[in-house]
């Protein structure tokens, strides 16, 4: 059975919707990140890079969102979460969920983990100032140019959802005008009807 090591608001909740999408048979470890279990000696011998999430399979650990995401896709095909027949619409949904990762992801850490980057405290209070654009700029190329409607990638639904629904899930914190991603936003609205959606976050509030 895999093991499912995530931390509640957080990115791993892209693969927890992923797993319940998938009807996958898995089993959860909570990480509390403001007590820095992700840094403890437990965790660092399941995944060195202290954060979340991380994937246990009979084959070993597979840390890192997109890789996650695109394994829970080919180890459950049925589910039909990624278009694995069509070898370019499937690089486009590796694309898209590596810009999430590689970019948006890190232009939401700027405003909180400053520390990765710099040493002085006006570095990262620069930070947090420039991060509503930085973020807000990946918001609207994704709204204007890389969203196909309804879904991510067009009519069908991917693993690019549920990870567009959790970054989404920050943009007002980021403070970014919800008003200026109507798109985004619909997404949001319909990802959140979804009963594996409602699943997932019921599980990481419990």
């Amino acid at each position: 059975m895999l093991k499912f090591y995530y931390a509640p608001k957080s990115c791993a909740l892209a693969s927890h919707i992923a797993l319940e999408e998938a009807g996958a048979k898995y089993e959860t470890v909570r990480l509390n990140l403001a007590a820095n279990q992700q840094r403890e000696a437990a965790y660092t011998a399941i995944n060195p890079k202290g954060r979340v999430p991380s994937l246990e399979t009979e084959r070993g650990v597979l840390t890192e969102t997109p890789a996650i995401l695109a394994f829970i896709a080919q180890s459950h095909p049925a589910a039909r979460l990624a278009p694995f027949d069509d070898p370019f619409t499937f690089a486009e949904v590796q694309a898209f969920n590596a810009y999430l990762c590689a970019t948006l992801h890190v232009a939401h850490a700027h405003k909180y983990r400053g520390y990765r980057w710099a040493d002085e405290e006006s570095s990262f209070a620069d930070m947090r100032r420039a991060a509503p654009r930085a973020v807000g700029a990946c918001f609207e190329l994704i709204e204007s140019m890389m969203f196909k409607g309804p879904w991510v990638m067009g009519e069908a639904y991917t693993i690019c959802d549920p990870y567009l629904f959790t970054v989404a899930g920050w943009l007002e914190e980021d403070g970014v005008d919800p008003k200026s991603v109507p798109r985004i936003i619909d997404h949001r609205k319909r990802m959140a009807e979804r009963p594996a959606v409602r699943r997932a976050l019921a599980a990481e509030a419990g």
